[in-house]
């Protein structure tokens, strides 16, 4: 009996030893025994942040842009906010699963690949503010006597042939939005497209010109279009569907249907205030469903 009860102790005493190790395993030591201090911390911060760099390079630039800063097709990332969720688990899940109804698409990636991204997302300084120069106030009147409202939409107001604008200043940077009202040609917005259609083409403002059977030509922004019919908005937001088989011809322009505003049209001042005006537009985040001023 005294022999099986000091096994039996024995066997305990090896156990408590043996979880002991793995407690202390567990723990995190830097140089020289210490436990890792916040300085490490960062260092491993810094270490996914670059991981998710180089993730980001290789998979997201071709439309977000090589900084984040905004492309043709993704908005820009540096401002800090993001209409589907700012937080990092709603980042995570916009990259995970996408998001329905735009051109951003589910990925593939690991778990520690998308924290690596959120991290890199979460070192970008809010640069779009910093660079805009101008005054927001002024850059309203301006898009008010420049015309832009009777194409462009300003949440739930002006036109419809362009793209809606009430959240570009967060969907787009500053540079993009200068570069879009001095030459509209150079790269042109893409509208949603519908994910659950599979004959659909990808939509971009873009003008289009079909040719009738009877010769007529009629120009406008493809609104919808897929393998077998297009729909136009003419510049006087008419809808016209057209199926392709009656057409002659569906000629993609490659250009916008909105003109360039060079220096003498409107000067750089404007310009500045312009860009401010609509790099304040930060329409509604999901995440708590406040709105931007």
């Amino acid at each position: 009996m005294e022999e099986r009860l000091g096994l039996r102790m024995g066997l305990a005493a090896s156990l408590l030893m043996l979880l002991m190790l793995f407690l202390f395993a567990r723990v995190p030591l830097a140089a020289g025994g210490q436990e890792a201090s916040s300085g490490d911390a960062a260092k491993a911060k810094a270490a996914d942040a670059k991981e998710g760099a180089s993730l980001f390079r290789a998979n997201c630039s071709p439309c977000h842009g090589l900084g984040a800063r905004g492309g043709g097709r993704g908005p820009d990332l540096t401002s800090g906010r993001w209409t589907h969720g700012s937080s990092d688990d709603e980042i995570f899940r916009t990259i995970s699963q996408g998001v329905p109804g735009t051109e951003m698409p589910a990925n593939a990636f690991e778990d520690s690949e998308i924290l690596a991204l959120v991290a890199y997302l979460r070192s970008l300084q809010p640069l779009s503010q910093a660079l805009v120069a101008g005054n927001a106030g002024k850059g309203r009147k301006v898009f008010e006597n420049a015309g832009c409202a009777s194409c462009h939409m300003v949440n739930g107001g002006g036109g419809r042939l362009g793209p809606d604008l009430s959240r570009v200043g967060a969907s787009r940077s500053v540079s993009y939005l200068m570069d879009s009202i001095r030459n509209p040609d150079k790269e042109l917005s893409a509208a949603m497209s519908d994910p659950n259609n599979h004959y659909s083409v990808t939509m971009v403002y873009d003008t289009v010109t079909v040719v009738t059977a009877g010769g007529e030509k009629i120009t406008g922004v493809a609104k919808n279009e897929d393998t077998f019919s297009v729909q136009l908005m003419t510049p006087s937001e008419e809808l016209r569907f057209f199926l392709k088989k009656d057409l002659k011809e569906v000629v993609h322009e490659h250009k916008s249907l909105m003109p360039s505003y060079s220096e003498s049209v409107l000067s750089q001042s404007d310009l500045e205030d312009l860009v401010a005006y609509l790099a304040a537009l930060r329409g509604v985040e999901s995440g708590n469903a406040k709105e931007a001023k």
